[in-house]
């Protein structure tokens, strides 16, 4: 029933048969019908302020790429302050440098008997062959290498090109490590070596020639051969074919 039949209704209710109007009960009724209207109007008014709120609520926790949204930046990371309670610490500077390594020079190595002059020179300096001391882990049985070096005329010497071997017996027969140049010395080094054993002839083999090689023995132990090549007859860097010794009856050893 709508509050207009509601009205009507009351003021049926109240009709006497004198057809005389009771007003006093149709204001009551009618002021009833006001007051919940005004009731019903307080809850709309709620509702609405409600979804106000809601609306708003919406806009601003809005879902991302809704057109409405405004987009913020993300949040950078930020290192915290140092403290302020103290004096600030100057940094180190050792921790922002690489570590330093200090150089070390290394004497040279100290000739074991007598050093072999080989005739060659470079400028003042003479050519010179000796053996050293060597050390290979593993190998007990090498102890010695052979030099390649030159000599001042004050007597310094200079190690161009150190050979040894590098597994067996530095003292077993024949021919050992055989030392090139490889254009890293300062000075052309002739292609030299030693051999172990009763060698008076050492002839290498270079494209089909053969060139003799000149010999000299180890103070220390004679059954230690020296022997290089004449850069005259054999130009430094240059590597030999083949290799033979022979003793002094000319039988190949």
């Amino acid at each position: 029933m709508s509050e207009l039949d509601r009205l009507r209704h009351a003021m049926r209710v109240t009709e006497r048969p004198g057809g005389a109007i009771d007003l006093a009960a149709v204001m009551r009724d009618g002021r009833r019908l006001r007051t919940r209207r005004r009731v019903a109007g307080a809850g709309v008014a709620t509702l609405a302020a409600g979804l106000a709120g809601v609306v708003v609520a919406v806009v601003v926790g809005a879902l991302p790429n809704d057109p409405g949204t405004v987009e913020r930046p993300p949040p950078v990371a930020v290192a915290p302050a140092p403290p302020t309670d103290g004096p600030a610490t100057p940094p180190d500077p050792s921790a922002t440098m690489p570590p330093t390594t200090a150089a070390r020079t290394e004497p040279p190595p100290s000739p074991l008997g007598e050093v072999i002059d080989s005739g060659v020179r470079h400028g003042a300096d003479q050519r010179v062959y000796y053996l050293v001391r060597v050390s290979v882990p593993g190998e007990p049985r090498v102890s010695i290498g052979l030099a390649a070096g030159r000599r001042a005329p004050n007597g310094t010497l200079t190690t161009d090109i150190l050979v040894n071997d590098v597994e067996g017996s530095d003292r077993s027969p024949g021919f050992h490590q055989i030392g090139y140049d490889e254009g890293g010395s300062a000075a052309p080094v002739p292609a030299f070596g030693y051999f172990v054993g009763p060698a008076h002839r050492i002839t290498g083999t270079v494209d089909g020639r053969q060139v003799a090689a000149r010999l000299a023995r180890w103070s220390a132990d004679k059954q230690v051969v020296i022997f290089w090549f004449d850069p005259a007859d054999l130009a430094p860097g240059d590597r030999l074919d083949g290799i033979t010794a022979r003793d002094g009856s000319n039988r190949r050893l």
